[in-house]
């Protein structure tokens, strides 16, 4: 870490966008914030206060900021995404993928608001953790987050006063849950809440899980762009019935989904998991193969981030338990049909193979932003208050736009590559090396222009290394 003597090049090109969002004195405090997300490697608000040469404040005054001052976070995003309209690379596009997905936020302790403890699948273990559900933008070109939101805990008295104001029954044998087994009293009213809505509707005003805030902010993207049309993508958790028949019936979009091979199939036979259905499908196969019959899987290839995938695909149109008529896509990616087949579903009934399996690829990008927007400190906040993390999510999503739009602008490409002698192309993460690399340039320059006008280098030092100490 070294200190910062002024504002990266990155931020001053972008920073224009978002002047209107904030007063004078908060406008500063959001280019610091920003700039010390994308150069600091502690992305937490003591870390970034202590860079600061040039605007040197007090940390209090950055925690004032992120708790207290009146922005809004719509006017923020709004800003943001015009960030990314005003360029051609990152501007969206007939053939976009709005794609769905969620990541923990993992911390250790239970001192931050809204925090709950929650299963994570990656090390099968419940964790600490705050749950941020995104919806997120891909295409060939570029990717970034739309909107999103973090996920609040039920309040289970909350919860209970409002099934018994609807008068829905509450058995009073799982009462004593409540002292003896919290969690199995919370899953039992939860499990209450979930099969009572559509006799009760307003019960879903109690609470907003995933799906429900998943919903919610598909329906603002409707609301903002209500001609753009594009198809959403979701994996395996978010693809349950009910969802399904919200994206197709209420916002009228084209989905792909994910399905489980413990998912069924309704065949004239009967019924069937679809992973016992694929290994019959794959039999066929071979022996046709075998035999000189037609292939049941054909061989497809898909554009995708600038390359070609192939895989070995079968579709047609069925009745999958549940979710009714359905395009099914059941795909192998080695030719001898080898691997783990996967299964996506789509309302879309004259779809093909190819198409769906395109569309489902660009779901991927949002577990990469997830994984990259950590490295950008999306899970690295020390703050405790609900709202102020809310914040630090959404200055994430900012710093991470502003690398994505630094990929396709030329005139800051220029700039940058004329100072740093380097060819500036690559990801979000190499964008951030180079601006790191530009600030450090700049320090360089700050201590060469002392020393010709004749500072000691002592003189120069000392300001910085204050800077440095800070407390």
């Amino acid at each position: 870490m070294f200190p910062l003597v002024e504002f990266p090049e990155l931020v001053e090109h972008y920073a224009p966008f978002f002047r209107g969002v904030f007063s004078a004195e908060a406008f500063i405090e959001f280019e610091r914030y920003i700039s010390g997300l994308i150069v600091s490697e502690n992305k937490t608000v003591e870390g970034i206060n202590r860079l600061f040469v040039v605007e040197s404040r007090n940390q209090s005054s950055l925690n004032r900021w992120l708790t207290q001052s009146p922005f809004r976070l719509e006017e923020l995003n709004r800003a943001r995404l015009e960030v990314l309209e005003s360029l051609s690379g990152t501007r969206m596009k007939p053939k976009g993928v709005l794609s769905a997905d969620d990541t923990l936020l993992i911390h250790y302790g239970q001192e931050f608001e809204q925090i709950a403890k929650l299963y994570d699948h990656v090390t099968d273990t419940y964790v600490w953790a705050h749950d941020l559900v995104t919806l997120h933008y891909s295409d060939d070109d570029t990717d970034y987050p739309v909107l999103f939101q973090l996920w609040k805990p039920v309040e289970l008295e909350k919860l209970e006063a409002g099934l018994r104001a609807a008068q829905v029954p509450l058995r009073a044998n799982k009462e004593a849950l409540k002292e003896s087994d919290p969690r199995k009293w919370r899953g039992y009213l939860m499990g209450v809440w979930q099969r009572q809505q559509k006799k009760h509707p307003d019960l879903r005003e109690l609470y907003d899980s995933k799906l429900i805030i998943l919903q919610n902010l598909l329906q603002q993207w409707v609301t903002i762009h209500p001609k753009a049309n594009l198809p959403v993508t979701f994996d395996n958790w978010f693809t349950q019935p009910a969802f399904c028949r919200f994206v197709d019936q209420t916002l009228h979009l084209a989905y792909v989904g994910t399905l489980a091979e413990t998912d069924k199939i309704n065949l004239k036979s009967g019924q069937e998991t679809l992973g016992n259905f694929a290994e019959r499908l794959k039999q066929e196969h071979l022996n046709a193969l075998q035999h000189g019959g037609k292939a049941v899987f054909q061989k497809i290839t898909i554009p995708f981030k600038g390359g070609r995938e192939t895989y070995y695909s079968y579709c047609n149109t069925h009745h999958l338990h549940n979710f009714g008529k359905q395009r099914l896509v059941i795909n192998y990616r080695q030719a001898d049909l080898s691997d783990n087949p996967t299964f996506f579903n789509s309302n879309r009934l004259t779809w093909q193979a190819a198409g769906i399996t395109r569309i489902r690829r660009h779901r991927w990008p949002v577990e990469v932003y997830h994984e990259e927007g950590k490295a950008e400190g999306l899970d690295q906040y020390q703050l405790r208050d609900f709202d102020a993390i809310q914040r630090h999510v959404a200055m994430v999503a900012v710093v991470y736009s502003l690398l994505r739009a630094a990929q396709h602008d030329p005139d800051l490409r220029n700039r940058l590559q004329r100072q740093l002698k380097v060819q500036l192309e690559g990801t979000p993460s190499f964008w951030r090396r180079a601006t790191q690399a530009q600030s450090l340039w700049r320090l360089g320059l700050f201590l060469s222009s002392g020393l010709a006008q004749g500072q000691t280098l002592r003189e120069l030092m000392t300001p910085l290394i204050h800077a440095m100490c800070r407390a």
